[in-house]
């Protein structure tokens, strides 16, 4: 009785233009960032699913190892307060196909991102495709991590967003151990998930092909846009409204 009284008072207030008519048990989002990143490159995407009655958590990778980022996808999981769709973004991708298997994630989103076989690495799953653009551009920093020059993020991560918005993305980027590619997850948690793929149709750091290979690998819902390396900054409104499928369907 109390959750019919949750539901309808939901209702209520949707139909108020308070709230959205999302039910109050559906499974909040989590969105794992990828390299030359951090959890801001989703700005545009949460207050979309928040209007839409979403909770969201979006996490900070340290980016210093594969097992560092699916510690932090992991405390996020366990910080929200139910079931979760876990969501990641490039090298987010290879972190949530480890973390997803956390019995609360129901479903897993991968918006332009890798999506490694069990036991595979993020460089073995991108081998036999051409080197992208983007990926010829990266520069060693310290310590064996690698950055993206600002002339490179403009031209070749996110070439379809204005200067002063790549010029952002460059100053707050996260440098990426180089070695975190290499490292291998152990099961594949797409394997056990409903997944769904947004492929960006003019990626110059994941060959599009190679998204559209993995989309079809792991049986994804696949939606395709004709931007960038980053959809979620281009066209924020097209990855929420994927994102809220995958809600949709966890919750049924």
């Amino acid at each position: 009785m109390n959750g019919l009284k949750t539901l309808l008072a939901a209702s209520i207030l949707a139909t108020a233009g308070i709230v959205p008519a999302f039910a109050a048990d559906r499974p909040e989002v989590v969105l794992v960032h990828g390299a030359f990143a951090d959890g801001s490159s989703w700005n545009k995407v949460i207050p979309l699913l928040q209007q839409k009655g979403i909770d969201v958590i979006s996490v900070q990778n340290p980016l210093s190892s594969l097992g560092d980022d699916v510690a932090a996808a992991r405390r996020a999981i366990e910080q929200a307060s139910g079931d979760v769709v876990l969501v990641g973004h490039s090298w987010g991708g290879t972190v949530i196909s480890e973390a997803g298997n956390d019995p609360r994630v129901k479903a897993l989103v991968y918006v332009a991102a890798f999506a490694p076989d069990s036991g595979q690495s993020t460089a073995e799953r991108g081998k036999g495709y051409p080197t992208p653009p983007g990926i010829a551009r990266l520069a060693s920093g310290p310590g064996g991590y690698l950055h993206l020059p600002a002339d490179a993020v403009a031209s070749d991560f996110a070439q379809d967003l204005p200067p002063a918005e790549t010029a952002l993305i460059a100053a707050t980027q996260g440098p990426i151990r180089a070695a975190n590619f290499e490292e291998k997850i152990g099961s594949a948690a797409w394997k056990t998930r409903p997944s769904w793929f947004v492929v960006a149709g003019r990626d110059r750091m994941i060959d599009p092909r190679l998204q559209r290979d993995m989309a079809k690998a792991i049986g994804a819902r696949t939606t395709e846009l004709a931007t960038s390396h980053t959809p979620m900054l281009a066209e924020p409104a097209a990855v929420a409204e994927v994102i809220a499928q995958a809600v949709e369907q966890a919750a049924r």
